[in-house]
């Protein structure tokens, strides 16, 4: 493990969590959007995390000594942190409510809403901020581990 790799790790837990927290702020502002620019309601929006691993590439040879494949062992890789994968739109109905007044109500009368609980998407957001939080505590003890360290070894 090399010196920086624990800064790697929490910059990278604090780059996905503020990833996530901007989706999750994003369905909160837009629980009441009716009509958005591709016509419908405004659809919840969730993130998919991935684990960043740097792979050792080790090529293995043939009988004959030439270069053949490239292994990649789970066993050669060294863990980087976490990324986002990619931001997924949710396919669940929307909410139908009887406005009639209202301008992008349908033939019937009826809006479509966006399917968002701003209860469970507050709770998703505490719990994003709470880990972008851990990932903040976890830089600052590798920080004070590194500056102890560097104490002991001037004295």
């Amino acid at each position: 493990m090399g010196f920086f790799d624990g800064y790697d790790i929490a910059t990278s837990g604090m780059s996905a969590q503020r990833t996530r927290i901007n989706i999750v702020s994003a369905n909160i502002a837009n629980a009441q959007t009716t009509h958005t620019k591709d016509g419908g309601p405004y659809k919840k929006q969730s993130v998919v995390f991935q684990e960043l691993l740097l792979n050792t590439m080790k090529p293995t040879k043939t009988n004959n000594d030439t270069l053949n494949v490239y292994s990649n062992t789970h066993s050669n890789s060294n863990l980087r942190g976490v990324g986002v994968k990619s931001i997924v739109e949710d396919n669940a109905k929307s909410i139908m409510k009887f406005e009639p007044s209202h301008p992008d109500a349908n033939k019937d009368g009826y809006v479509a809403y966006p399917n968002i609980n701003p209860v469970i998407e507050m709770v998703d957001l505490i719990e994003a901020m709470r880990s972008y939080e851990a990932n903040v505590a976890t830089f600052n003890t590798h920080k004070n581990i590194d500056s102890k360290t560097l104490d002991i070894l001037k004295a």
